[in-house]
This record gives C-alpha cells, sequence and structure tokens, in this order.
C-alpha cells in the first residue's frame, strides 16, 4: 500500500465553469489532472502548482485561493514585500515611488523590495558553492521547481540548496528593523504580493523545515488592480522618497531569467519554462549532460515575469526591468529613512542560513513496501502492453502509461479505454450500453448535448 502525505495547495476547480476540455490534463507536466464524470479531477500528491492548467483553460475554471485582502487591517503596522516583477506591471511613466505610494494608499504602512536581500545571497551562495563541491548544485528560488524534482526527479533532491531564499532573509530583516524601532513583534503584519502559486503553497506548507514569518500572500493580479486604479484616477501622487526604493540591479534582475546564473560561480545553466527544465533535467539525471556547477530552473517562461497571477505581458515586464536595472547602475538612488541598509545586519540574517534536507516525494511510487512496488511495477508494464499506446486522453488520463498506473492503484479499470471497449463489444463481453456507462463515468453528459 501506499501511503503519502497530502500537499496544500491553493488551486482550485470550480466545477460550475468546469467543462471537462482536459485542457489541463495535457498540458501538465506532471500528470496530476484526470477527467471524471466529465470534470478535471486532481491529483494532490502528484501537482507542484506551476499553473501550466489555468494558464490554458478556456473557462477560467482553475483559479488559486488567496487570503482576504481586509486581513491586513487586523495589524497595526503593515508591510507589503514586493517582488521587482511588481514593478515591471506598470508602464515606465508610473515610478517606483509612485507604486510604493500607491501601496501605502490602499492600507499598507510600509512597503519592502524582496529583492533587497540579493546582495547577502550572492556571498551565501558563493560560500555555499566552496562548502558543497557536489555537480550541479540547483537553485530553491522557483517553489514549484523543487516540487517538480521531489516528484519527477527524487534522484536529484541531493543536489538542491539548502539555504534561505532572498524572501526569506527580507521578511527576517523587515521583522529585526521594526522591533528595533520599539514596534511590538505582534502588531506587525508581513504579506506577500506573489507572482505565482507555487510561492503562496512555499509559505503556507514550507519544505526545508523553515517557516517563513509571513502573515498572508495576496495574488498579484489583484494588488496590481487594487493600486492601479488609484493611479489611473491620479488619486495618489509623487511625494519625497519614503519607502524602501532603493532597489539593486541584482536584486532587480534576479527573479528574471538569468538573475541568479550571473551571480554564481563556474560553469552555469538558467532555464526557463517548466517543460524545457524537464527536457534538461531528464539528461542531467541520465548523466548525457555533465560538468555544470550551477543550475538557475524556473518553472515559467520568463521566469516570474511569466507569473500565472501576473497581469502584464511578461516580455514588456522583462524590459520595464532591465531598462530599471540599467538606471540603478548609472544613477544609484539616496537610502531612504524608514529602514537601514539591510547590509547591516549581515551577520545576524545569515547566523543561520540553512535549510533542512528535502524529501522525495516521487509520483512513480506505487507502494511503500519495496517488493510491493516491484510487483506493481510489472503490473502496469503487463497493463500497458495490452493498451493501444496512442495517449488520447479519452480514458481521461495524459496518456496510456498513466491510465496502468491508475488501473494498478485502483482508480480505474482498463475498460475505461475506449480500444478495449470496442474489442470487449466485438467479442460480446461488454453491451454497447455498458460502454457508453463507462465513457459517461469518463466524460459526463456531453454526447447527450451534442447535436449531429
Amino acid at each position: 500500500m501506499c501511503t503519502e502525505k497530502t500537499f496544500f495547495h491553493t488551486l482550485e476547480i470550480d466545477e460550475a465553469l468546469c467543462i471537462g476540455c482536459s485542457y489541463c490534463v495535457s498540458v501538465c507536466p506532471t500528470e496530476a489532472f484526470r477527467v471524471k464524470n466529465g470534470k478535471s479531477v486532481l491529483l494532490s500528491n502528484q501537482c507542484v502548482d506551476c499553473g501550466k492548467c489555468a494558464l490554458v483553460c478556456p473557462t477560467d475554471a482553475i483559479n488559486f485561493n488567496q487570503d482576504d485582502f481586509e486581513h491586513i487591517f487586523e495589524h497595526k503596522y503593515r508591510v507589503a514585500i514586493i517582488p521587482s516583477v511588481f514593478i515591471g506591471q506598470f508602464p515606465e511613466s508610473i515610478s517606483v515611488n509612485l507604486i510604493y505610494n500607491a501601496i501605502k494608499k490602499v492600507g499598507f504602512t510600509h512597503v519592502y523590495g524582496a529583492g533587497n536581500s540579493v546582495k547577502i545571497i550572492k556571498d551565501e551562495l558563493h560560500k555555499y558553492q566552496d562548502n558543497h563541491p557536489e555537480k550541479p548544485l540547483i537553485s530553491t528560488f522557483c517553489p514549484a521547481i523543487v516540487r517538480l524534482i521531489q516528484v519527477r526527479f527524487p534522484f536529484l533532491v541531493d543536489h538542491l540548496i539548502l539555504q534561505k531564499t532572498p524572501l526569506d532573509l527580507s521578511v527576517q530583516f523587515v521583522n529585526k528593523e521594526l522591533v528595533a524601532q520599539g514596534i511590538d513583534k505582534k502588531d506587525i503584519g508581513i504579506f506577500y504580493i506573489t507572482p505565482c502559486a507555487a510561492k503562496t503553497v512555499a509559505i503556507k506548507d514550507p519544505l526545508g523545515g523553515y517557516e517563513i514569518p509571513i502573515a498572508g500572500t495576496i495574488n498579484m493580479d489583484v494588488m496590481y488592480n487594487k493600486i492601479y486604479g488609484y493611479i489611473r484616477r491620479k488619486e495618489v501622487e509623487e511625494t519625497e522618497q519614503l519607502y524602501e526604493t532603493n532597489l539593486s540591479p541584482e536584486g532587480i534582475l534576479y527573479s528574471l531569467t538569468g538573475g541568479e546564473k550571473q551571480l554564481a560561480k563556474g560553469k552555469s545553466f538558467a532555464i526557463d519554462g517548466i517543460h524545457n527544465v524537464i527536457n534538461f533535467l531528464e539528461k542531467v539525471e541520465n548523466d548525457e549532460i555533465t560538468g555544470i556547477d550551477f543550475l538557475e530552473l524556473r518553472a515559467c517562461d520568463e521566469s516570474c515575469a511569466g507569473g500565472v497571477l501576473t497581469t502584464n505581458n511578461k516580455f514588456l515586464t522583462v524590459d520595464r526591468l532591465k531598462t530599471l536595472a540599467k538606471e540603478k547602475l548609472e544613477k544609484p538612488e539616496n537610502t531612504n529613512p524608514c529602514f537601514a541598509p539591510i547590509s547591516n545586519r549581515r551577520d545576524e540574517l545569515t547566523e543561520n542560513m540553512a535549510t533542512e534536507k528535502v524529501l522525495p516525494r516521487s509520483m512513480m511510487k506505487l507502494d511503500d513496501n519495496i517488493n510491493e512496488a516491484f510487483k506493481k511495477m510489472q503490473e502496469v508494464n503487463e497493463i500497458l502492453s495490452k493498451l493501444p499506446n496512442v495517449d488520447c486522453t479519452m480514458c481521461g488520463a495524459p496518456n496510456c502509461k498513466s491510465l496502468a498506473k491508475d488501473i494498478v492503484q485502483g482508480r480505474a479499470t482498463i475498460e475505461h479505454c475506449i480500444f478495449i471497449q470496442k474489442q470487449l463489444e466485438e467479442k460480446g463481453s461488454m453491451t454497447p450500453d455498458e460502454s457508453a456507462e463507462k465513457f459517461k463515468s469518463i466524460w459526463g453528459n456531453k454526447t447527450e448535448k451534442m447535436k449531429i
């Protein structure tokens, strides 16, 4: 028997909107969707929260939960931690300072850039590389990639870099700074403006044993709509620089493709797009690609600029941020009075950088008992030899191998295959009515709605 922990997800399928089109089934990189009774169903333990399903859903039936925005007002001091890609959602005519002012307008008392800790992360990465000669070391910045490796490449989990991310350090810094200013820690509420579902999951259900002290997350598209309304109606004005807008070029570019690669030592690669990542890791796992020191892997095309919860075109976002980084390089802004430079707290922030080992949770796992698992794999192969191997998805699974696994795990029967159904009908082992009922158990009453 295979027993696994159920993992937290923000993904939610609205059955009223779902038409069972199977787009999500086809696109999911970890084969986490099935169609049953005409609706999409999620296999929780295989989902990595990459959000590709939501991007292809034609009816917007796949959504991502967030914390109620009004919860920010439960805290006296409300801090918005924003990634640089949030700045990239706006046209260049809207300054960083105006965006920060607008964030304060909707109810936050403080604003801080998640990328401000990158200058510390760079040095810590170099130390980690020096102390861990195994190759390749794989970044843990993208939580969807961490979960992908757990699920599809469990033999590579030992290559994951086990230390805190820029977001972790930025949150720690803000907490320490505000407490140093005499603010009671229980009055502080820190909220992250997230470009993707995977970041929310990493905060709510963290891996590596480190629980980041964040009160909640707000989806980036929701936050954008809230503050852009104020800016468009000119209900917020430019003021003197009161917030942490002194972003470094490295901090601005870190969440884009190549942002980590440029900071790492040795031979490094930056790969974005989860299917590109899978293709590359398959070659790494099979030793077809060797001699790499560091891998920056991102699930989204153009990295966080292409996050499922962003609003702007990802290429325009990248262009805006590269322009901004160049401006900062040529004309650095003054430091601001709200927060001291994060480098002042370097020693205490890096005192305990390590996180706990990430454990595999292979989607290939058929049973906890290795002998039983081997028997079940033999069953899978035997069933697969009887299936047509055309991967048509008519059974509700993404491919024939997935159906074979579902059969062995008791989630389906071989009669789910439409080709098997036709063979059984020809032999008289299955009536047309029985075949129709089996079809309906997968696709619902679609045929009843069709007009020929």
